[in-house]
This record gives structure tokens, sequence and C-alpha cells, in this order.
């Protein structure tokens, strides 16, 4: 298992992301996105709408959590556990699961 990164710059895998596994570095390469760089300035929600419409399945909402996480963390934002994503969504209204 790589190393996690403690910084958007020490990441060059996107496995290296916090939060980021195999899998979900497959949602994302399936997405077109290759290096943890190109998460920079992304929309972690339209990321996982795109998911969503590339597989023709509805994702659970904590792969928008982790999204987010990866996505914040990449924008120079501290290593915070997907799940604290899932707080924030369930408080304003997005979602239950």
């Amino acid at each position: 298992m790589p190393r996690k990164a403690r910084t958007a710059a020490e990441a060059i895998t996107l496995e290296a992301i916090p939060n980021i596994g195999p899998a979900l570095a497959a949602d994302l390469r399936l997405l077109g996105i290759d290096k943890p760089a190109q998460l920079k300035g992304r929309d972690a929600d339209r990321l996982y709408r795109a998911l969503e419409a590339k597989t023709g399945q509805r994702q659970d909402p904590c792969v928008l959590d982790t999204f987010r996480a990866a996505v914040d963390f990449m924008n120079g934002g501290p290593a915070r556990p997907w799940w604290t994503y899932s707080a924030l969504r369930k408080k304003s209204g997005q979602g239950s699961s």
C-alpha cells in the first residue's frame, strides 16, 4: 500500500491521496483523471454525477464525500477523513446515506 501524501505536492499517484484506494482511483481514471493534480479546481459533485452517468449506476453518497475530501486536499486543504464530508453533506440536507 503506497504511503499517503501529507500535502498535495507529495501526491504523485491517485492512491497517494488520503482516502483514495484502488477502487476509487479506478473510478477517477474512468473519468479521465490519471494524476492527482488533475483534481485541482474540480467540482466533486460534478465528478460524482459524471461517474453515475459513466457507469449507469447510482453511486453511494460516500463516494461523493470521498471525492470532496480528495478535491479539497488537492486544492491545499488538510487531509481529513472522508466521513468529515458525510457529516457536512447530511447537515446541508444533501442526503442521509
